[in-house]
């Protein structure tokens, strides 16, 4: 049996903030704020979850090597609770 010789490949891992949204309709919403486009959905929470691995994994076959560099590290995100007070009048 001829083994073929494997490439030295290297193996990296990425982090990303997904948005989960459930809908009115029932099943789930979930998008990428820092992949433009990459969006998915799931009946369930599971579901959606894997979709959106799923469509990252495809987004960045399609991504250059060096815009996926060059992303590592510079974006700082985090969530911050807002409280807006609404007055409605009655009317």
């Amino acid at each position: 049996m001829y083994n073929k010789p494997m490439r030295n490949k290297k193996r990296l891992v990425l982090n990303y903030n997904v948005i989960f949204q459930e809908e009115i309709s029932g099943g789930y919403s979930v998008w990428v704020p820092d992949l433009p486009g990459c969006a998915s959905q799931g009946e369930t929470f599971d579901e959606a979850k894997g979709n959106i691995k799923e469509a990252i994994g495809l987004y960045l076959e399609d991504a250059s090597v060096s815009s996926v560099q060059s992303a590592i590290g510079q974006i700082k995100q985090f969530f911050v609770p807002v409280s807006v007070p609404v007055h409605f009048t009655h009317g």
